[in-house]
């Protein structure tokens, strides 16, 4: 999350935000980077937090600056600028990739959670090993309360 103060900092310090005015002028910004943002109540600070970025584009380096646009889900972008030792659109695309990466696995438990719960008991547990008269679970046949009567029962 890059946000203007709080929360455990990745890094902190000045950077400098593009004007979205007609002159379009720099102006300078301290900025903590954050996992989580702030505790409490935020007041004036500004966030933008990870989920809501898409990419960070854009990266040049002319003179003394690395210039850098953060695109954010809803296609708006946030240019930005600092001096080049600075490392700011390194760390932010780092944070970037991390948060992405976390979400995804989140997804991913969640899902195998969901479809686990879907399919009921006994689901993920191996096959009983197959019985020495010839009798496996293929063996079984639904009862005659599953077909209509017009067909013979299907093999599972």
């Amino acid at each position: 999350m890059l946000e203007s103060g709080g929360g455990e900092a990745l890094k902190d310090g000045l950077l400098e935000k593009r004007g979205d005015g007609l002159l379009q002028r720099w102006k300078k910004k301290r900025c903590v980077l954050t996992e989580e943002g702030p505790p409490g109540d935020t007041g004036r600070i500004k966030q933008l937090h990870f989920a809501n970025i898409r990419t960070v584009d854009c990266v040049e380096r002319k003179g003394k600056y690395v210039y850098f646009t953060v695109v954010t889900t809803e296609g708006r972008e946030v240019d930005f600028r600092s001096p080049q030792e600075a490392g700011w659109s390194a760390e932010i695309t780092l944070q970037m990739v991390q948060y992405k990466n976390r979400q995804a696995v989140l997804a991913v438990r969640s899902t195998r959670q969901k479809q686990q719960l879907l399919a009921g008991p006994g689901v993920g547990h191996p096959l009983p090993p197959p019985s020495p008269h010839g009798d496996t679970p293929t063996d079984i046949r639904p009862g005659p309360d599953v077909t209509d009567g017009s067909s013979p029962p299907p093999y599972l």
